[in-house]
């Protein structure tokens, strides 16, 4: 009976940040072998100090990804902790993350970062695997429609000019070459998940490194699109679901097969705090017909997000419910 056994589904969630962080917590306590492709662009925060001052590239998704993936009996919730930790004081570490500083550590004790995220994931004792999306040192740049560009991924999640303006097109300089176990896995997926997460800093630059948009697009696998709760200023401004899912459909060439979207209502206390942002609940104008799928649940977190006093970038304040979006990912996935 054992060689009959049914294999566990192959689930590829593509992203970054907070959004792929909450579907890995959830997806973590059900029988699927996960993979996270997380990007590699990032150039702000402690980010922006780990490339500048150890030549390293980003680490705070990875991080986020073994995190949210971490084995959490024992003294595990301990390290889970631990790695989150940011430090709020301490003359050039406020800001800073234990997690962060631990892999540059161990990127100069084993040699190499591709080395020390393998050997983060068996610290943590991970339910699944975090792959880093490239390992070419690059940037992202995005031009808007009024033609000016912007070469760097924290200017255009924190934007310094006119945030109302549109992106028209997103790329990497130099050109980032796939990380060859990002195209492996996206091909022998049976489900990918593109998103929760900032379209243009979060999910889109995995997509636009060379190779991985023709391996989504090529992959038999069922492609699952989580859509944002809320627009984001300098990226999404005034975006509808229809508009976020065309973007995407822009990159790979593709319709994602599924389209995941809240239809709860938030706190007006919220609500007004992010419109101050310029940033609006999406609006659902989602047509049926247009898509294979269109999944509409109560997704959303009831807990409100507060920040530590020493982090410097705007955080969401409302974000996706692991459990919640676990269970409507599982029903869609089998």
């Amino acid at each position: 009976m054992d060689s009959q056994r049914i294999k566990p589904k192959k689930v590829v969630c593509i992203g970054g940040g907070t959004g792929t962080f909450v579907v890995l917590k959830g997806l973590k306590n059900y029988s699927y072998k996960l993979n996270a492709v997380v990007s590699m662009s990032d150039s702000g925060g402690s980010n922006k100090r780990i490339r500048d001052e150890f030549g390293l590239l980003p680490t705070s998704d990875i991080r986020q990804c073994f995190v949210a993936l971490a084995d959490e009996n024992g003294g595990m919730g301990l390290m889970r902790k631990l790695f989150m930790y940011r430090f709020e004081k301490g003359n050039g570490l406020t800001g800073m993350t234990f997690g962060n500083l631990f892999m540059a550590a161990l990127s100069d004790i084993v040699g190499s970062q591709e080395e020390a995220i393998r050997q983060t994931g068996k610290v943590l004792r991970i339910n699944g695997n975090v792959i880093p999306v490239s390992f070419t040192n690059t940037n992202l740049y995005a031009q808007y429609e009024d033609g000016h560009i912007v070469t760097e991924e924290h200017l255009i999640d924190e934007p310094e000019h006119d945030g109302k303006l549109k992106i028209t097109k997103l790329y990497l300089e130099p050109k980032a070459t796939a990380n060859p176990h990002a195209i492996k896995s996206i091909k022998e997926a049976d489900a990918i998940i593109m998103g929760p997460g900032d379209l243009f800093t979060s999910l889109l630059p995995n997509i636009v490194v060379d190779g991985i948009a023709k391996a989504i697009e090529e992959s038999k696998a069922k492609k699952i699109y989580v859509l944002n709760l809320m627009t984001k200023y300098g990226q999404t401004y005034n975006f509808t679901a229809n508009d976020h899912v065309k973007t995407l459909m822009s990159y790979i060439k593709i319709k994602p097969d599924v389209v995941i979207v809240n239809n709860t209502k938030f706190i007006p206390e919220i609500v007004e705090k992010y419109e101050e942002m310029n940033e609006f609940p999406i609006k659902d104008d989602l047509i049926e017909k247009d898509y294979a799928d269109v999944v509409r649940e109560d997704i959303v977190s009831e807990q409100i997000v507060e920040k530590s006093s020493s982090d410097k970038l705007v955080r969401s304040l409302i974000r996706h419910d692991s459990e919640k979006l676990a269970k409507v990912l599982s029903e869609i996935i089998g």
